[in-house]
């Protein structure tokens, strides 16, 4: 117990010291002030971006030093910690380094750092490192493995599932999108004898029994390094598991920002009845730019026994499908058929099984008059020369009267949200460059506040009079297939070559990312391609803490019901990955919008430096403008005044808060006590384990090695 006081005493004198406090200060409060902010320290890598990207997602602040930029600011004691009211305060409660030491040898700026670490300890991440005894692993030609893990799985070690990966079931496969493309590259080894290191992750060595480590944590030197030995980028599915741990990891669990699994589904046109794809006209009969007179429409609408698949379908995976409707569907169905139409009596006698979303009442085009004479379509004009628009009226009785029918029918509604037919109204390329001008006030008219938008075309959150749009990803399950055979007949026109029969649009935009090199069998291509494609990209969307709606079509749940394979794919596949403790958050579409819209106000008054946040012991401290809602992750117990803050998830309990304008002051629950002492234990090394004194032939110490799919991601995109 001396050994342990004296160490003490020694470490708060040696800090004194080293900040120029005065001796009287040794009797004021030694506890630093940590502010909560991350220091990424970036050689321009993908792992360094993965990791920025991911604090940036999560609105966590950080601050980046570009080590490629020869005006960079220098990394020293100033720059990393000072004094403020007489407390020695750290600026950056977690460092990010490309590897364990991207210096050159002697750097006084990596010495600044270790000794930052030291004293007021900070962890440090190893985004992607050799393995190596410097960073507490042999070397992988010491019976190790250097190469790729394409295709591989990993699993997680049980001291990573009772630390900051405890969100994992266990499994973290590594991707193998392109069997021509290197995706992954890895160094797996053993931790060198003596090391105090932790396996957190760890692979199969490949030809031998034993494992090798991917993440693990090595404590030397009175510093913490998560050393991770494999290279990433930000959307592959590995590092996407593992993110969320990596950020726990290196903030002890106290940070601003949060992030969490987002998938909600809309089913747009229900009631309605979609057109059909025509293989021999490779359009679709009924849409504008399809008007082949001799081909009638086919359309194609679900059925009661559809209804009743869904409910079904829902009950199973514990998820609740947001259904857009169109009232005329139902109405028009009847007039056709005697005044019979049991899709919609199944559909409102089941009405609260599912989420109900207004997409006006018979889905016109609410944008511009088309001018249909042409192919492509144009917007009409006046004698004048200037467009004709849709009339407000027009579009306000539209939201109006499909709202009234739903009431009618006692769908469950929330009237302030809204989604127009083909995302209408608002701009579409090339053709109608700007919003129908009638839009907005007629959004106003109805107490529209949020209005559902194409990602595709505007990712971005913005306003439309005064109502926000809320972009939503659309799924490449195609609006005009019902049947399985249509939706690869259609995509493999899309996507394929003129020369092979197709559109040629991969020839014209060469970064299409869903580019086929031959025509798909049509028996077996939608569950042999297309269905792992659109789950790889649905789910990635859920892995990145991206909270935007996939929309699909009623079409979709009829007929061959393409629409479950994917989302089986996306659900099953996540649950098998995932602990309880971590769900798939299911919002509807106005709590998406409210979501998004704190986001983007966070992030504006990060950029403008008006939040600051910092931990003094049990107390974090957040400073920010008055209506700001603040957002962060921290320990389950946490309380502010006095009561329980955010909602449990991942181990962890996060959520926003008002600011009023005053400090926010959260209480952390107290750390558990730690084992007492023995003093007849063995010290911990004090130093790190010497390396070999020879190295082993073939070592040339090649740091980090990167993949071809690293720099190029392989079947993925940021918007997927």
């Amino acid at each position: 117990m001396k050994r342990t006081l004296r160490t003490t005493v020694v470490t708060v004198g040696a800090l004194i010291a080293a900040l120029g406090l005065p001796a009287g200060a040794a009797h004021a409060d030694p506890t630093p002030r940590i502010d909560l902010r991350v220091l990424v320290v970036s050689d321009g890598g993908p792992s360094t971006d993965a990791i920025a990207a991911e604090l940036a997602a999560a609105g966590t602040p950080y601050t980046e030093v570009d080590l490629t930029q020869s005006d960079r600011t220098v990394i020293d004691a100033g720059f990393l910690a000072d004094t403020v009211d007489g407390r020695p305060r750290a600026k950056f409660q977690a460092v990010v380094l490309p590897n364990d030491n991207p210096f050159p040898a002697g750097s006084t700026e990596m010495a600044a750092l270790a000794a930052y670490e030291r004293t007021y300890d900070i962890p440090q991440v190893d985004a992607y490192t050799y393995a190596r005894p410097e960073a507490g692993l042999q070397y992988p030609v010491l019976g190790g493995y250097a190469g790729s893990l394409d295709g591989k799985q990993a699993q997680v070690t049980a001291a990573g599932k009772s630390g900051p990966f405890g969100y994992l079931d266990g499994a973290v496969p590594f991707e193998d999108n392109d069997t021509a493309v290197g995706e992954s590259y890895a160094y797996l080894s053993k931790p060198v004898a003596g090391a105090d290191f932790t396996p957190y992750v760890e692979a199969a060595i490949p030809g031998q029994s034993g494992k090798g480590t991917l993440v693990g944590e090595y404590r030397h030197d009175g510093r913490r390094e998560l050393v991770v030995t494999f290279v990433y980028n930000r959307y592959q599915q590995q590092f996407r598991l593992l993110a969320r741990g990596i950020v726990e990891w290196m903030t002890g669990g106290v940070h601003l920002g949060a992030s969490r699994n987002y998938f909600s589904v809309h089913v747009d046109d229900v009631f309605a009845a979609d057109d059909r794809w025509n293989s021999t006209l490779n359009c679709t009969p009924g849409d504008v730019d399809c008007t082949d007179p001799d081909v009638r429409p086919d359309p194609i609408r679900m059925t009661a026994a559809d209804v009743d698949h869904a409910v079904a379908w829902q009950d199973s995976k514990n998820f609740t499908l947001d259904f857009a409707y169109n009232g005329a569907g139902s109405v028009d169905h009847r007039a056709d058929n005697n005044g019979v139409d049991a899709l919609a009596d199944r559909l409102i006698a089941r009405r609260g099984e599912f989420r109900w979303i207004n997409h006006t009442y018979s889905h016109p085009f609410l944008g511009c008059v088309q001018d249909v004479s042409v192919v492509p379509w144009k917007c009409a004009t006046n004698a004048d020369g200037s467009t004709r628009w849709m009339s407000r009226n027009d579009i306000s009785d539209e939201i109006a009267i499909n709202r009234v029918w739903g009431l009618v029918a006692g769908l469950p509604l929330k009237n302030d949200e809204l989604v127009t037919g083909e995302h209408s109204g608002m701009k579409v390329l090339p053709q109608q460059p700007e919003d129908n001008p009638n839009l907005a006030p007629a959004l106003d008219d109805n107490d529209i506040a949020w209005l559902g938008s194409d990602n595709s075309r505007e990712p971005v959150q913005r306003p439309v009079g005064t109502a926000t749009t809320v972009p939503r990803y659309p799924m490449n399950v195609f609006y005009n297939a019902g049947r399985a055979a249509e939706q690869v007949d259609e995509y493999n026109w899309i996507y394929t070559s003129r020369a092979q029969g197709g559109s040629g649009i991969c020839e014209d935009n060469p970064d299409t990312t869903t580019c086929l090199p031959a025509p798909l069998d049509t028996a077996t291509g939608y569950a042999d391609h297309i269905v792992p494609l659109e789950t790889r990209i649905a789910l990635g969307h859920v892995l990145s803490n991206d909270p935007k709606p996939h929309f699909i079509h009623q079409s979709n749940l009829a007929e061959d019901r393409i629409a479950y394979p994917v989302l089986d794919g996306v659900l099953d596949g996540y649950a098998a990955l995932f602990t309880e403790d971590t769900p798939v958050v299911n919002p509807r579409m106005r709590d998406i919008g409210t979501e998004l819209k704190r986001r983007a106000d966070w992030q504006a008054a990060l950029r403008a430096g008006d939040v600051t946040a910092h931990r003094i012991g049990t107390t974090v401290r957040v400073d920010a403008p008055a209506g700001l809602a603040v957002t962060a992750t921290l320990p389950t117990g946490t309380t502010l005044n006095g009561t329980a803050f955010g909602e449990a998830y991942a181990g962890a309990v996060s959520g926003w808060v008002p600011s009023t304008g005053t400090p926010l002051a959260f209480t952390l629950p107290a750390p558990s006590a730690a084992p007492a002492a023995d003093d007849t234990t063995e010290a911990a090394p004090a130093t790190r384990p010497a390396p070999p004194t020879r190295v082993p032939a073939g070592v040339t110490d090649p740091r980090t090695r990167a993949a071809a799919g690293i720099t190029e991601p392989v079947g993925h995109t940021a918007d997927g």
